[in-house]
């Protein structure tokens, strides 16, 4: 076994006393990063994810709904915006906030070249008009970590060429 930060939903167990203390899933989300907001909750409040290597589970990713589709794009890309927001402690929320803006303005001007462009830069439009409500999480979940910041931090990927390099290999 060993520590990653987190864990697809349906390949996942959950105690049931940690699950509770951060809320359980976050409704708003509905689909799509759902699981990431979660483990990143579970883990500002101290419970670590682990990976059991010789663990087998079957999950048809996006099964429902085919990847890549505009259902997809809209939820995933609205529900990025919120994770990073509600759930990015400390300092480190406003050192990469430039970078996580930029890097949403390249997808929202991307998305013109997709076919289900529109569903995606719909997703960001909506993240946008829901921010105070997030923003009203954000100080419930940060109010209620138990770990530092820099735990969290040391804990993430740096690598800014990761989500290319994830995408060569699906």
């Amino acid at each position: 076994q060993k520590h990653v930060f987190s864990a697809c939903a349906a390949a996942s167990i959950y105690p049931r006393s940690a699950y509770e203390a951060v809320g359980g899933f976050d409704e708003d989300f509905f689909s799509y990063m759902e699981d990431l907001d979660l483990d990143f909750r579970l883990q500002l409040s101290g419970y670590p994810c682990l990976y059991l290597p010789d663990a087998i589970v079957r999950h048809v990713g996006a099964g429902s709904t085919h990847s890549r589709s505009g259902f997809m794009l809209r939820h995933g890309h609205r529900n990025l915006i919120w994770t990073f927001v509600k759930d990015m402690p400390g300092a480190f929320f406003w050192l990469l906030l430039p970078w996580h803006i930029l890097a949403n303005l390249i997808y929202f001007l991307l998305s013109f070249l997709l076919e289900e462009g529109s569903e995606l830069r719909r997703g960001k439009l909506e993240a946008l008009h829901k921010l105070p409500e997030v923003w009203e999480k954000r100080k419930q979940v940060q109010r209620n970590r138990k770990v530092s910041a820099w735990s969290i931090a040391k804990q993430l990927d740096w690598n800014p060429l990761s989500p290319l390099i994830k995408m060569t290999y699906k």
